[in-house]
């Protein structure tokens, strides 16, 4: 394997023409840049240098390799120039998947204070629900995964054990009703007193769990809608449709109208993360971004 010290000083040797003169250039002694040299040949299994008087001549390999060595070298130093942009954040690039509340309530204050703080690092976005934002994430399409998780799910705590987690917040669902529902003014409301409504149900994960609390409630929800699309079913509650249950943080990013919010009980909860995978975690660009994430979440 030919490795660049040896290139340098072959480049030194045919410019000067001399193992000392070589040396006083790189600021090394005579007998190391023959021992470099000797490794070189040894490398390449042919000579590359042969004594003419007091000066060294390159042999037709010698010419060769000092003729590519130029390109070698500055693509070598191009490449350690931009590893070290990246290494100190004055480039670099995160890919990250949210799914839509996310996307709303914490991705744009997260890549606002990240893009004031690393100008040079680009972030691009994509939306997905868990567990599609994981399997990509697994996969290697994306570097982080904005994701969620309810606490009452079974097998929750090995879920992501694969993966590095960082906890971001906790977030509460509540329960959607049109203004002029009679619970509409409650403090808060149990989900079995919903139990006779026309329900709209929103992603697949978050129907699920409103099947399983609703059954631990004692009943089985008549969903007449079912929308991944948050705004969509604000405006179906909104329109005296029909309740939902929503995620809290869905709520601060939609700000519904005809419809009022109204705290559940019990409670239900679900955890939000940002996930990447053990060898991204020390990317300075990844680190950076989950740390804005993380900020953002705490405000």
């Amino acid at each position: 394997m030919i490795e660049a010290r040896h290139l340098r000083v072959l480049r030194a040797v045919a410019a000067t023409g001399s193992f000392s003169a070589a040396g006083r250039e790189l600021g090394c002694t005579q007998p190391a840049v023959s021992q470099q040299m000797k490794a070189l040949e040894a490398s390449v299994g042919t000579p590359l240098l042969v004594r003419s008087g007091r000066e060294m001549r390159l042999t037709q390999a010698g010419e060769a390799l000092v003729r590519h060595a130029a390109g070698i070298l500055s693509g070598l130093t191009a490449a350690e120039e931009e590893v070290a942009a990246i290494a100190g954040l004055r480039a670099g690039r995160v890919r990250l998947v949210s799914f839509p509340s996310g996307s709303s309530a914490l991705v744009p204050t997260a890549l606002a204070a990240l893009r004031a703080a690393h100008p040079g690092t680009r972030v691009s976005l994509e939306e997905a629900e868990p567990p599609a934002s994981v399997d990509k994430l697994r996969a290697g399409d994306c570097d982080i995964a904005l994701a969620f998780r309810y606490e009452s799910a079974p097998g929750c705590a090995q879920e992501w054990a694969d993966l590095v987690v960082r906890p971001l917040l906790t977030d509460r669902l509540v329960a959607l009703v049109p203004e002029r529902h009679p619970l509409a003014r409650a403090k808060s409301v149990a989900i079995g007193e919903l139990a006779r409504e026309s329900w709209i149900a929103g992603c697949p994960r978050c129907r699920g769990q409103l099947v399983e609390v609703c059954a631990e409630a004692g009943f089985t929800p008549r969903i007449d809608f079912a929308t991944d699309d948050y705004p969509a079913v604000a405006g179906l509650v909104g329109a005296g449709l029909g309740v939902a249950v929503l995620p809290q943080l869905a709520i601060e990013s939609v700000r519904p109208r005809g419809a009022r919010a109204v705290t559940l009980e019990p409670a239900v909860r679900r955890e939000i993360v940002a996930l990447t995978l053990p060898d991204l975690a020390p990317v300075p660009a990844v680190a950076a971004t989950l740390d804005q994430l993380e900020r953002a979440a705490a405000r």
